[in-house]
């Protein structure tokens, strides 16, 4: 009675340090270890029937604690999780499980056992140890898998010893099994072994093939050399193990038809934003387009929230060893939810776009580690589209340039673009031929030109919206002043544009000095020419 007691409070205490490990470390799915625990409760509850004198039901507990950590080691190969190549495990167990049926069939016999030790714990255990082996090797350095597979080997240790020699010291294998899992799911690497990665289908290769068919062969064959001699002695275990041969082989085809048809999903995706992205006339248009291609690459309600920044200023990082990333996700991700961010990098010179900007998105962070490759070129075929609309404008805005000269380049009218600080951008050469001088050096402003005194009253003109027309004088280089009339048009929001264009004329070039300007204003009684010409007379000798 004490025994049982004592096997009690061992499940009980490795149970629960997985369920508290589960809920202080959040991984990013807590199934593979729920499966776990409820392995272990069920190891726990065979070991106490099997104290208290009930080995024959206690031996189903065994049976159904393989059976719950094969389920649960095999979460942890699913796709998106830290072992994305479980092709190659399922091909494997395939294999293991065909030799093991012929190692039952002509080796163990009828009997079940060979010698004291059980042919079934021994197999159970194998496997288990296969399992637990191929997720430390996929995942590396990490003390959890280490943990894991410390128990597995403990368990197969206590299958072997403990028939030969039974007591306390050949059960010490299930006491390493609840401590060491129970340590696996406490210690915080245990988050790594369900964290989503990239699914990197694997070639279908000869060998492979050839070991999965082999797999498949090898229970009829059994089936057929036990007829031939004459009885069948093993057909419940043949048929068991045909059973999970071919249950394995169909999740093998399934998942390569799943994988394969989420690739001609994602190249379908994206060779429809890209003609979306060629025809994109404007930014609002590109927006569009990437809004819908990740509508269409991802599943309904993965993401929460898209933004398209242009403006990358506020997206940079810390500088890492190694060449730059194509995407990083901001702060710290939670099971349910994390942030990727894509920045816009032109394919194929591999360099970010020289005015920045990403594609950021907010979603289940499972799908998006899931699609992320996807997500990153549909970033650059977006960068791409922003830097052909960039280009296309300057060259049109040039196109534009070319053609404003050629049909004012022998005007009589003055032609001008300046910007909102009155910056002249463009100017045409009769502006020179009214000045009389040389070219006009650069960053030189309308204000720069004008008399001192009709300089408050141009930037006055120009600091408000709309179209308009403003007198005011000229200083020529000689020092003399002409008095031009400027009509002016707002074109800022114009993307060819983005100034005023300003037209000017010589005013009193074919006027007569006292004729009237428009709205009943005469020449002299303009105030920069009036205070010009009394200040003339008061000084007069």
């Amino acid at each position: 009675m004490l025994r049982a007691i004592e096997w009690a409070v061992l499940g009980i205490c490795s149970t629960a340090a997985i369920v508290y490990g589960v809920r202080r470390h959040r991984p990013a799915r807590s199934g593979p270890w729920l499966w776990l625990a409820g392995a272990v409760v069920a190891s726990a509850a065979g070991d106490v029937l099997t104290a208290l004198g009930r080995p024959g039901v206690a031996e189903l507990f065994f049976y159904g604690m393989f059976v719950l950590v094969a389920g649960g080691l095999l979460q942890l190969t699913r796709i998106g999780a830290i072992l994305v190549d479980r092709a190659r495990l399922i091909d494997l167990l395939a294999l293991t499980c065909s030799a093991l049926l012929v190692v039952w069939v002509f080796v163990i016999g009828d009997a079940g056992r060979i010698g004291d030790i059980s042919g079934a714990y021994v197999i159970g255990a194998l496997l288990l140890l296969a399992v637990v082996v191929r997720v430390l090797v996929a995942v590396g350095r990490n003390v959890s898998a280490t943990l894991l597979v410390i128990g597995a080997v403990g368990v197969l240790v206590s299958d072997i010893v403990q028939p030969l020699w039974p007591g306390r010291l050949s059960e010490s294998g299930f006491v390493v099994l609840y401590v060491a899992w129970g340590a696996a799911a406490v210690h915080p690497s245990m988050v790594r072994l369900t964290e989503p990665a990239v699914p990197r289908p694997a070639p279908w290769r000869g060998r492979w093939a050839a070991l999965l068919g082999l797999a498949v062969a090898t229970p009829p064959v059994v089936l057929l050399v036990e007829a031939v001699q004459g009885t069948v002695g093993d057909g419940v275990v043949i048929a068991v193990a045909g059973a999970i041969t071919l249950l394995l082989t169909i999740t093998r085809l399934t998942d390569s038809v799943t994988l394969n048809g989420l690739a001609l999903k994602r190249e379908r995706g994206l060779r429809q934003a890209s003609a979306a992205l060629v025809a994109a006339a404007d930014t609002a248009a590109v927006d569009e387009a990437v809004r819908a291609a990740i509508t269409q690459l991802m599943p309904p309600d993965a993401v929460r929230e898209t933004e398209f920044a242009l403006d990358g200023r506020e997206l940079t990082r810390e500088a890492a060893p190694g060449p730059p990333s194509r995407s990083w996700w901001r702060g710290e991700p939670e099971p349910d939810r994390a942030t990727l961010v894509c920045p816009l990098w032109l394919e194929p010179l591999d360099v970010a776009r020289p005015s920045g900007g990403a594609l950021i998105l907010v979603g289940r962070r499972e799908t998006l580690s899931a699609t992320r490759d996807t997500l990153e070129v549909l970033a650059a075929q977006a960068a791409l589209a922003l830097e052909r609309i960039a280009l296309v404008e300057a060259v049109g805005r040039r196109d534009s340039d070319l053609y404003l000269r050629t049909v004012i380049q022998n005007s009589a009218d003055i032609m001008v673009v300046i910007d909102d600080d009155l910056r002249i951008r463009y100017a045409s050469p009769s502006l020179r031929e009214l000045l009389g001088g040389d070219e006009l050096p650069p960053l030189t402003t309308l204000g720069d030109l004008a008399h001192p005194d009709d300089r408050h009253q141009l930037r006055r003109a120009f600091e408000g919206s709309g179209d308009g027309v403003v007198f005011c004088s000229l200083v020529r280089a000689d020092g003399s002043q002409v008095l031009i009339e400027a009509t002016y048009r707002d074109l800022r929001e114009d993307r060819l544009v983005r100034g005023f264009v300003v037209t000017m004329r010589d005013f009193t070039r074919g006027h007569e000095r006292d004729e009237r300007l428009p709205h009943g204003v005469n020449v002299d009684e303009l105030p920069a020419r009036v205070n010009r010409r009394s200040a003339r007379h008061k000084f007069r000798y």
